[in-house]
């Protein structure tokens, strides 16, 4: 039975020849994405895009796309942004816009994120409440005009304790559960929690880190989980 189970295992993997077309169709079907831009290399499942692209919301998407590919054990990530002429801005006219624009912002709190430029890469530091927060800061800035990377230093303000956190994120996973959720440990110290386990998609590892992050007060998430095919 078990030696059955794993040749059908090793049967359903993809080969690095198979992974690389489905990373190469996944970058052409994504709109965001010049595909005809970036190179698609693959060993031992281990993905890496390389090439030029105009901004860095397209790297960005470009790596949401080939994490999306069922089989993608790891992904390297060679790609520079290249701006085009009319889109190079100094970076203190980049700072001034991300500013103005996180200050519009209503989910966030009033002046808790600062914003520094340096070549056209912004850094995101302060304290907030929520993950989500912290995802909508860096989301707002992703595609402002003569971005080219964006770092995300914000913190999120301790607010749980580690037995309430454990159990409320071991409930977001069983609500959330796609079949392979179940096989994930959660261990939270202070306010950092520890994922670990075996699934069987990106997509499962993304949904127990969503989940982890879901939680009031969790500062940092270490994601031990392992995806196999």
């Amino acid at each position: 039975m078990l030696v059955g189970h794993s040749n059908r295992r090793k049967q359903a993997m993809k080969t690095d020849s198979q992974l690389q077309q489905d990373v190469s169709a996944e970058l052409t079907w994504e709109p965001s994405v010049n595909a005809a831009q970036i190179g698609v290399a693959v060993h031992d499942g281990v993905v890496t895009l390389s090439g030029h692209v105009d901004s860095f919301g397209e790297k960005w998407h470009a790596e949401q796309a080939a994490q999306a590919v069922s089989g993608v054990k790891a992904l390297a990530v060679e790609i520079d942004v290249k701006l085009p002429g009319s889109s190079g801005r100094n970076d203190a006219d980049i700072a001034r816009t991300a500013e103005n624009v996180i200050a519009c912002m209503s989910q966030l709190p009033k002046d808790a994120i600062k914003v520094m430029v340096e070549g056209g890469w912004i850094t995101l530091s302060g304290e907030v409440d929520w993950q989500f927060q912290r995802q909508s800061a860096a989301a707002a800035v992703r595609y402002l005009m003569g971005t080219t990377g964006v770092s995300d230093q914000v913190v999120i303000k301790p607010r749980a304790t580690a037995a309430v956190a454990k159990a409320d994120i071991e409930s977001a996973l069983r609500r959330s559960a796609r079949g392979g959720t179940h096989k994930i440990s959660v261990d939270v110290s202070g306010s950092d929690v520890t994922l670990d386990g075996t699934v069987g998609s990106w997509a499962e590892r993304e949904s127990a880190r969503r989940a982890a992050w879901g939680t009031p007060g969790v500062r940092n998430v270490l994601d031990h989980i392992r995806v196999a095919y």
